[in-house]
């Protein structure tokens, strides 16, 4: 039994994954690099320190302290209990008895698209959603190795540092989209060369930052799933059974109207499988340029992956 004064903070029984953690600690400076950078050109564009602090620590603050509440939101799902859902309860109640590290609350997405996803700002305020669609349709096995993959992302705190990691190419791609929206892009004729000039500036330099931080973001969204689906197969020891909630995921979430997945896309970096954009593909057919723009490695290099890992296991 736990001790009653172990912090919900401690280790857990994840294993420690040394090149995540280089990986998001590089990605992290990079980014600080960068957006040093973006706010000292910005200030001296718009002449207003002022300006830029309150509004990038403003969105910074929202991202970073309310990341769950807008994730939870935007996707309607709602908190649920043991009673409303015993078996998704039970079975994270079993995963972390045997990660040993704090349960996170949990909530369902009334959607038939099949997916989870975590977030929050730390291990006391982390979230674990999955869809209806979801429950419905993995057998125990791979439902609980799509939990061990989504507390593995609790457990290394990748959570935390993908949403703090996104806020530069949100603000970014905000920056860009006023510079558009606004009308000043081009100079109006109320308005004078120089504000056009300084405008159309900003609209450059938060296009250049935008994009970095993209790449950046991506490649290590991609490397984390990696990471998340092999301690997910270490812990439940079924490598076979995550493997087969990919395919179930990836194929069904293929099968759904564009239509109905347009909100859950713009969540895509945080859910379990990517959402289909109707204008890519997956496998061999995947040009390499769409592979470095995705947030998820390919369904194919997952499954060998795990394929792997199943043989070291000596799994049947």
């Amino acid at each position: 039994m736990r001790s009653q004064s172990a912090s919900p903070r401690s280790r857990s029984r994840f294993a420690p994954d040394r090149q995540l953690t280089v990986r998001m600690a590089t990605v992290v400076f990079l980014l600080g690099l960068l957006y040093v950078v973006f706010a000292a050109v910005l200030i001296a564009l718009l002449k207003s320190a002022v300006l830029v602090v309150v509004v990038a620590g403003g969105l910074l603050a929202a991202q970073f302290w309310f990341s769950d509440r807008m994730a939870l939101f935007a996707l309607k799902a709602h908190e649920v209990t043991p009673e409303q859902e015993p078996r998704l309860h039970g079975a994270v109640d079993r995963l972390c008895a045997l990660a040993d590290m704090p349960k996170p609350r949990l909530a369902v997405a009334d959607t038939d698209l099949p997916n989870a996803f975590a977030t929050g700002r730390d291990a006391d305020h982390a979230v674990l959603c999955v869809t209806t669609g979801m429950l419905r349709r993995l057998d125990g096995d791979e439902l609980d190795g799509v939990l061990a993959h989504e507390l593995s992302h609790i457990a290394h705190r990748d959570v935390v540092v993908i949403t703090v990691a996104s806020f530069l190419g949100v603000l970014a791609g905000l920056a860009v989209r006023v510079g558009f929206y606004s009308g000043l892009v081009g100079g109006r004729a109320r308005r004078d060369q120089n504000t056009a000039l300084i405008v159309a500036a900003v609209v450059v330099v938060s296009a250049a930052v935008y994009a970095l931080s993209f790449m950046m973001i991506r490649a290590l969204s991609r490397y984390r799933e990696f990471a998340a689906d092999r301690s997910a197969a270490q812990l439940t020891g079924r490598p076979s059974a995550l493997a087969s909630a990919l395919v179930k995921v990836s194929g069904t979430a293929a099968r759904i109207p564009t239509k109905d997945l347009r909100t859950a896309q713009a969540f895509s970096a945080f859910l379990f499988a990517p959402v289909p954009t109707g204008h890519e593909g997956e496998g061999e057919g995947e040009g390499r340029f769409a592979q470095l723009m995705s947030t998820h490695p390919t369904l194919q290099s997952r499954l060998d992956a795990l394929g792997r890992i199943s043989h070291d296991l000596g799994e049947d």
